[in-house]
């Protein structure tokens, strides 16, 4: 019998925690030509790689041979099932913004 492990995942607002594990990300929510409208969009810092997520596909355009490196992203619309916690760690992380900027001196 074979058990499968199903990952625990956590959207936050620095990143994604899977099974507990911190992978930094940012968030964004720009308008995006070949997405319907609303699709969030994940990327990955550092250059590290995304955890795989039941539902999620993670996208990297990297080409070693013309030395382009890219992060891993992810394109999260609005009838996936992960949208909303998706949009919640994004307002997370802009309310964290906000306090930020309002504590600096170009505010």
């Amino acid at each position: 019998m074979k058990i499968r492990t199903m990952e625990r995942i956590k959207f936050v607002w620095n990143g994604i925690k899977a099974n507990g594990k911190l992978h930094r990300t940012f968030y964004s929510n720009g308008e995006l030509t070949n997405s319907p409208k609303g699709t969030l969009t994940i990327y990955a810092r550092d250059y590290k790689s995304l955890p795989k997520i039941d539902g999620l596909t993670a996208e990297n355009g990297t080409d070693i041979q013309t030395d382009y490196f890219e992060s891993d992203r992810i394109r999260v619309t609005p009838d996936n099932r992960h949208y909303p916690a998706v949009l919640a760690a994004l307002k997370q992380r802009q309310e964290h913004d906000a306090k930020i900027w309002a504590k600096s001196k170009y505010a």
